[in-house]
């Protein structure tokens, strides 16, 4: 037990500039207050003492203005960056290493009593005031942008924007990644400062040639792979027969 309040410390003086003693970080964050008080709530709540879990819960948040249901699931390295006004609901469940900010939200949208709070990965960064809501998942290394509402499933890796929240960065490459790559190559540079909520005849314009500029070049590395795996089974032919 001491040595995980120990790492709980650790994460917030490596991941918090403002962080600057141990001592400042037990007394003055109150993430790491309603952590301790979700690990203690958590215990009692799966050995059925519910009601008890959640009056600790309620006292916490009282305390803390964070809100941690009991039944929620929280792994290691866990970090609430101010934390005022974060709710996480009672089937979340958090990955280890995640940092959430001042209130974010993983909510539900139903009342099925079932799964209907989102699962988020390890790595994953929720942004102030991001709403993350539903039975789905925010993969590994996502990232959820600020005052952002969440309602269908990140790609590990992916960040995601808006409202509601829409892909605007993936490590895979979505097709706004690939056109801002083609953009960059070919010197148009103002592409990227265009709003992307504003209809634009012209922006539509640069977004049909540069996706057809992408799909070409994808056919071409196909048909290069293509071919050159052709010349390699003729060589192999050629040294066979002689």
């Amino acid at each position: 037990m001491w040595r995980r309040m120990r790492e709980d410390i650790d994460v917030i003086l490596e991941r918090d500039p403002a962080a600057r003693t141990t001592l400042e970080v037990m007394f003055c964050y109150p993430g790491l207050h309603a952590l301790w008080a979700w690990r203690i709530s958590h215990a009692l709540w799966i050995r059925r003492a519910k009601w008890l879990a959640r009056f600790i819960s309620n006292t916490a948040r009282w305390l803390t203005g964070i809100e941690i249901h009991p039944g929620a699931s929280i792994g290691r390295r866990f970090f609430i960056d101010h934390g005022l006004g974060v709710v996480i609901g009672e089937t979340t469940e958090i990955g280890d290493d995640c940092t959430i900010y001042q209130g974010v939200t993983l909510g539900g949208t139903s009342l099925v009593d079932d799964k209907r709070h989102p699962t988020l990965g390890n790595g994953v960064v929720v942004g102030a005031g991001a709403q993350v809501l539903g039975p789905f998942t925010v993969g590994s290394g996502a990232r959820v942008g600020s005052n952002a509402v969440v309602v269908k499933e990140v790609p590990a890796g992916c960040t995601a924007v808006g409202v509601p929240a829409k892909l605007v960065k993936c490590a895979d490459g979505t097709p706004e990644d690939r056109r801002k790559a083609t953009a960059d190559r070919i010197g148009f540079s103002s592409y990227g400062l265009l709003a992307q909520d504003m209809p634009d005849p012209v922006a539509g314009g640069i977004d049909a040639m540069l996706d057809h500029i992408d799909a070409m070049e994808r056919r071409q590395e196909k048909l290069e792979t293509r071919l050159e795996e052709m010349r390699s089974a003729l060589d192999s032919e050629y040294v066979e027969s002689s």
